[in-house]
């Protein structure tokens, strides 16, 4: 009887071994949750063949000791007539077959005594197991609770899970800028074309020191030629 009181615990403990390797390697909620659903059914069918198992044997129990106590009545019966038919062979003078109906008196009244033994041993037996049925029935109706929750709740679990992944992703994708100055990389965009400009700026300040220093030289060099052509008009005498 203590196997058939465990039952549910054992399938119980078998079901959270389950549910744990699951959760352990779930990946995909929708389809974890549907797994989950399909062995946690199985287990429900476990434990109705358990229940039905246990309130078989009380069934046979409870036969049993309606066949004794309706043993014990015939019997007893049967006692009683024999003894009648004693009486009456008694009366009529036949001691004889009086006391054989008594010997039959006796022997219905030992087979009364016994089933009546009988039925009273199997009644404590019958309560137990009575008991364990009423308790077994009541964890069967609560796993059957529960399957029914997890089926009314899968949906909303499923929808629960892709919410917080697209809340993670957002977080990640937020964690990869500067939330406190969205215009840093304008900025920094600013900064490159600003020395890009100075850059250029100054390429052509160097182009217009060159271009002002041949202009230098070219007025240089017409200076020279013209004292060049003053000093010969000198050294000519035309001056």
């Amino acid at each position: 009887m203590a196997d058939k009181q465990t039952v549910l615990g054992r399938i119980t403990q078998l079901a959270k071994a389950n549910t744990n390797a699951l959760l352990d390697r779930a990946e995909d909620p929708g389809k974890m949750i549907d797994q989950l659903i399909r062995d946690y059914t199985n287990n429900i069918a476990a434990a109705e063949d358990a229940v039905a198992q246990t309130i078989g044997n009380l069934r046979l129990a409870e036969q049993d000791h309606a066949a004794d106590l309706a043993a014990a009545t015939d019997w007893g019966q049967k006692a009683a007539a024999a003894s009648a038919r004693a009486e009456q062979l008694r009366t009529a003078g036949n001691a004889l077959d009086a006391d054989k109906f008594d010997n039959l008196a006796k022997l219905a009244i030992g087979k009364q005594l016994t089933a009546e033994r009988e039925a009273a041993d199997a009644e404590p037996l019958i309560a137990s197991q009575s008991d364990v049925v009423l308790r077994l029935k009541a964890g069967l109706v609560t796993m059957k609770d529960k399957l029914g929750d997890l089926k009314t709740r899968r949906n909303a679990l499923v929808a629960r899970h892709k919410t917080a992944e697209a809340q993670t992703r957002v977080q990640g994708a937020l964690s990869t800028i500067n939330v406190l100055d969205p215009t840093s990389e304008i900025s920094r965009f600013e900064e490159t074309v600003r020395r890009e400009e100075a850059n250029a700026a100054g390429q052509a300040e160097v182009a217009a020191s060159s271009l002002d220093a041949q202009f230098d030289e070219l007025t240089t060099s017409s200076a020279s030629i013209e004292i060049e052509a003053r000093l010969a008009l000198l050294k000519a005498g035309q001056v």
